[in-house]
């Protein structure tokens, strides 16, 4: 199949499947690429937990903070809620930063995000990235305000409602009545912004090479695997990645390395059409488009 049928199929299934999506994947060797509306921003959710990670330990490289230095952490200081992480502790805990680094990465915890945020604020990230040479990346607040959405004022049975107003309350400028969603006010970037960073990380000149190889290994240990993970990861194979989900979006980015040398970075970005939280056959599709992307990319 040629590369315009392919895009055409792909944009179908999409559309079928109940889902707005913005790809590109990027052979990292030969900078060969293919995606679909890969230019347009979308809120980044946590997707921007990469970027504060490489903040961070930017900071640390530089010697503004030390790794070691523990945050004391306590319950009701943090209120990010969160399925998993620190947002779950009854207790106080004293933490070290390099142990924050993980959490918020690899376990997608927003309290140890926000935890980091103190340390750097958003605005502070978003100047790291610039002097990075990275400037499709815009951040503008903590993880605490994507737990202020529609989602927190309805009861579980009418979370479909949160949903729907995701979907249709949005602009033609990409505007929204959910300041969350709002690309004008909330953490943004668009699919070949992430990959821009994914290329800065595993080919390293804008970044250091120490920090690129510990932001790396954070992603390389990624918890969460629901999403592009089985289309990626074998025996063959090393997945490191970062989701990020906020009521109707669906992302993932990473890198997928081959055993002969072959490497792509990969992002997608979706907006699903259909009201409703748990969406797996989204999730797969998701997978299956990128992976036939990066199949189309590797026959050349």
């Amino acid at each position: 199949m040629n590369t315009e049928a392919l895009l055409r199929d792909l944009r179908r299934e999409l559309h079928d499947g109940g889902l707005r999506g913005c790809l590109l994947v990027r052979d990292l060797h030969t900078g060969e690429e293919l995606g679909i509306d890969p230019d347009t921003p979308l809120p980044s959710a946590s997707l921007v937990k990469v970027p504060l990670a490489l903040a961070t330990l930017e900071r640390v490289r530089r010697g503004e903070l030390d790794g070691a230095t523990t945050i004391d952490v306590q319950p009701g200081r943090i209120t990010t809620p969160g399925p998993a992480g620190l947002s779950r502790f009854r207790h106080p805990a004293r933490i070290a930063i390099d142990d924050l680094l993980y959490l918020s990465t690899c376990v997608s915890d927003g309290t140890a995000a926000d935890a980091l945020f103190d340390l750097t604020p958003p605005a502070q990230v978003t100047e790291l990235l610039h002097g990075l040479g990275l400037r499709g990346i815009t951040v503008r607040h903590t993880m605490r305000e994507l737990a202020e959405t529609p989602v927190e004022r309805f009861d579980a049975d009418q979370l479909h409602l949160a949903h729907a107003l995701a979907i249709d309350a949005g602009t033609s400028g990409r505007g929204h009545r959910v300041p969350q969603l709002d690309t004008t006010r909330a953490n943004t970037g668009s699919a070949r912004a992430h990959v821009e960073l994914l290329q800065a990380l595993w080919t390293p000149s804008k970044i250091h090479p120490e920090v690129a190889a510990r932001v790396r290994g954070l992603m390389a240990h990624n918890l969460i695997r629901h999403r592009l993970t089985p289309d990626f990861s074998s025996d063959a194979t090393t997945w490191s990645s970062k989701t990020g989900t906020l009521l109707n979006l669906r992302h993932e980015m990473g890198v997928v390395e081959h055993a002969d040398g072959q490497a792509f970075a990969i992002a997608v970005l979706t907006e699903s059409l259909v009201p409703a939280g748990a969406q797996p056959g989204a999730d797969a599709l998701m997978s299956q488009v990128a992976r036939r992307l990066r199949d189309h990319l590797r026959q050349f």
